[in-house]
């Protein structure tokens, strides 16, 4: 069990780690075009790893270190520390959730089972994308709404904008992912002593 938790904890590190430098690279590409922060971007692919590889627990720690590894570094926008909170903690961590379906991820990969892999990983990815743009969609119509074009009702603008980046990197992110697990799938298998 110890060697489990420890597994664990290094796994946490590392893809949380990995996010983080995946979000960097989006920088450089000069992907990260928005203002006010978002790229479009694969960093949430670790996330998900992790969510299918030890569930909900950790997909949603490994989130937290990369939220946090943002605001440490100082690779983020922040006018508040709750919107800070809002846009890096609650955001990252919220792609955790991807992990409520890591069983079926873990028994199609095995199965060998495309369309399913496909739509489990599409439904989880949607989710973990879901909950993550609803903390940015929430931060910005609570902190951003003064940058709404005049006219324009701020949920829009908010919507507009955390949508632009989100969408595309749901996308390349839910590919990716299922590209990996299609080319490697035994690093997705679900290990049931930690869930």
């Amino acid at each position: 069990m110890k060697k489990n938790n420890t597994l664990f904890l290094v796994e946490v590190a590392i893809f949380g780690a990995l996010g983080y430098l995946l979000d960097l690279l989006a920088g450089v590409l000069s992907l990260k075009i928005w203002a006010q922060g978002g790229s479009i971007t694969i960093s949430m692919v670790p996330v998900f790893i992790m969510a299918f590889r030890w569930g909900i627990k950790g997909g949603i720690l490994s989130g937290f270190i990369l939220g946090l590894l943002q605001i440490v570094t100082g690779q983020m926008f922040g006018i508040d520390p709750v919107q800070i909170f809002l846009d890096y903690i609650v955001a990252f961590s919220a792609l955790g959730f991807a992990g409520v379906v890591a069983k079926q991820v873990a028994t199609t990969a095995r199965e060998d089972n495309i369309k399913k892999l496909v739509l489990y990983v599409g439904i989880a990815s949607f989710l973990g994308c879901l909950l993550r743009f609803l903390a940015h969609y929430a931060a910005g119509i609570i902190y951003f709404g003064y940058l709404a074009p005049e006219g324009q009702a701020v949920w829009v603008y908010s919507l507009l904008y955390n949508g632009s980046f989100m969408l595309p990197s749901f996308i390349i992110s839910t590919i990716v992912t299922v590209l990996l697990i299609k080319t490697v799938p035994r690093i997705f298998t679900f290990n049931n002593s930690i869930v």
